[in-house]
């Protein structure tokens, strides 16, 4: 078969088959296009999932007339210029983007026109592509003083077979959406106004640049709530700076889709977060939920590569374990920060379980019937007080009474209703602790609590000492393949800290001599594979670990406070004092909350008195 050159109408074809995938791939080349001239407002339409039409307009530089034939020309771009060598240094990228690759690539499966007016220029001009074809350019209309309006119509229509693998129109409408917010989520200072199918979808005004104003917009798109429940996060480590937010552990979702990085402005999408978040909230979370987070890390252009994907949604790192470790440690050190707080959601959902409701007369236990009546009296207090089991009214206050000259005794000079967790006052179903704070009320689950407390313990008393280790009689051998048992035995000295002697065993094995004594008989083989398969997603052995704290967590459980055991008042403050003290008591070891806190307006507006 012979080889033969392609003509450039199929190349940039092509071409726009890797850089073009959908809608909103056009959509992300075109904003990102606009950022780098500098816009500070960007405006965008789109209809029919953005296959019929696509605009954006911005207030950049805008482009000049001799500028616009080569803007459409493939391999042009005004983002790269030759050093003082004469040549081009693709690994100190400084704009977003730099191929020159988008604006053809989209002309040739497209209809593309290009209107822009350039700073300091009176006259406007436009340019239009159709399936590769360039016009002339022309004079035209512009609203603004400078700035750039790019329109892309009936995209793939001349790569007919592309259309057929698009999704709905409201499923592309979506991606566009997402991209835009992403987009927007990375650049807090610009303006960003999104109307699709002439509705008005999505209206970010211009913030304030630093964490004031990422958090405002971080909250604008992920919602009000994320600001209240977020921990900020601003660390650095050998050139490299980590700032953004993440979510408390009790403020999750069911998937991953609301964690987010961004490297050096730039939208990207990395296993690298989806591991280390992991690793962060390990000990706070179950598997199968997700915490909130938007991660931003700036670091010399020349230590990462944006070069390695067709998209640019991928970047390398050139030490991808410095950045890893500085996303685990600063997110576990926000996560200790944190203490005993837990998120505002849950006490948002519980108030919202409360629903006014009318009363319907049923059987009811002696004492009632007195005060349907208005006759209360110290005999109907008691019987029905006696008809309502689970109620313990045992409060600091009450036991004190009971001691000798506690009523002439002084009055103590710190209010314990001023502890973040406030004064025990009753124990509810021998369950549940009701506390009250200067300014509502706390509802403390009692077995949640005391179970993160003795599982915080257990985790230092491991660290101190470290992980025990029991000798296998027999030494197993587990069968992986090299490269896996390479990368295990690169770790065998991590692995033996926590409790996992092993060693090379061939070139497509290892030998493994103890393990940690917590987890008793356990599947060894089981154990090093997803180790091995932890080492090649995450770069961390993750699987150890959280088997290890599943034992602890087992054993935390089983050797705390119950629910249904009655606790005094000395015995319920103890552990209000304890949870004030311990880092992560909010939530128990499912990232289930350990607490409920009810401001007392919240409580006034229930009941219509405020």
């Amino acid at each position: 078969m012979p080889i033969r050159r392609l003509p450039p109408e199929l190349i940039n074809r092509i071409a726009a088959g890797e850089v073009v995938e959908r809608p909103a791939s056009a959509l992300k080349e075109l904003v990102e296009n606009a950022l780098d001239a500098g816009a500070t407002n960007i405006e965008v339409q789109a209809d029919g999932g953005g296959l019929s039409r696509i605009l954006v307009a911005d207030d950049g530089q805008g482009l000049a007339a001799d500028e616009l034939p080569l803007a459409v020309e493939r391999h042009a771009t005004s983002k790269l210029a030759p050093g003082e060598d004469g040549d081009y240094d693709l690994l100190r990228i400084l704009t977003l983007g730099f191929r020159g690759e988008a604006l053809p690539s989209i002309g040739s499966v497209a209809r593309l026109s290009i209107t822009s007016r350039a700073k300091g220029q009176a006259d406007a001009h436009a340019i239009f592509v159709e399936g590769g074809a360039v016009g002339a350019v022309a004079p035209a209309g512009f609203p603004g003083p400078h700035g750039a309006r790019v329109e892309v119509r009936d995209l793939f229509y001349a790569t007919p077979a592309r259309l057929k693998f698009m999704k709905s129109g409201r499923a592309e409408a979506l991606a566009i959406t997402e991209e835009l917010k992403r987009q927007a989520m990375a650049h807090e200072a610009v303006s960003f106004a999104l109307d699709i199918d002439g509705r008005r979808t999505l209206r970010l005004p211009a913030e304030a640049s630093g964490p004031e104003g990422r958090l405002a917009r971080l909250s604008a798109i992920m919602g009000r709530e994320f600001s209240d429940n977020a921990l900020a996060l601003e660390h650095e480590r050998e050139g490299v700076r980590l700032s953004g937010f993440a979510g408390l552990p009790t403020y999750n979702r069911g998937n991953a889709a609301h964690q987010y990085l961004f490297v050096n402005g730039r939208p990207v999408r990395d296993r690298l977060l989806q591991g280390a978040l992991r690793a962060a909230y390990a000990d706070f979370l179950a598997r199968d939920r997700h915490p909130l987070a938007a991660l931003y890390v700036e670091l010399e252009p020349s230590l990462v590569d944006v070069n390695v994907h067709p998209a640019k949604a991928e970047v390398r790192f050139r030490d991808p374990g410095l950045v890893r470790g500085l996303i685990i440690g600063g997110l576990r050190h926000a996560l200790a920060g944190a203490g005993h707080r837990a998120s505002t959601t849950v006490a948002t959902a519980a108030l919202g379980g409360f629903r006014p409701q009318s009363y319907t007369p049923g059987p009811s236990p002696a004492g009632f019937s007195a005060w349907r009546q208005g006759g209360w009296s110290p005999g109907a207090v008691a019987a029905v007080a006696q008809a309502i089991p689970g109620l313990s009214e045992v409060s600091a206050r009450a036991e004190l009474e009971q001691v000798p000259g506690f009523a002439d005794a002084p009055a103590p000079v710190f209010d314990p209703v001023d502890y973040p967790l406030g004064a025990a006052r009753a124990q509810v179903h021998e369950t549940y602790i009701v506390a009250q704070t200067r300014d509502g009320v706390v509802i403390v689950d009692q077995h949640a609590a005391h179970e993160r407390l003795v599982y915080e313990r257990m985790k230092a008393e491991m660290a101190e000492g470290g992980v025990s280790r029991q000798a296998l009689l027999l030494p197993e051998v587990v069968e992986l393949d090299p490269a896996e048992a390479e990368r295990v035995t690169a770790r065998a000295d991590e692995l033996a800290a926590l409790g996992l002697v092993l060693e090379a065993f061939g070139p497509g094995a290892v030998l493994v001599r103890e393990t940690p004594a917590l987890l008793g008989e356990t599947d060894v083989c089981g154990l090093v594979r997803d180790i091995a398969d932890d080492l090649a997603e995450n770069g961390q052995a993750l699987a150890l670990k959280e088997r290890l704290e599943e034992v602890c967590g087992t054993m935390a459980c089983h050797g705390s406070v119950r629910a249904g055991r009655r606790l005094t008042a000395p015995e319920m403050n103890a552990l209000l004092r304890q949870m004030e003290a311990t880092p992560h008591s909010g939530q128990c070891n499912h990232g289930r909350p350990t607490y409920v806190e009810l401001k007392l307006a919240d409580i006034e507006r229930l009941f219509g008195r405020r």
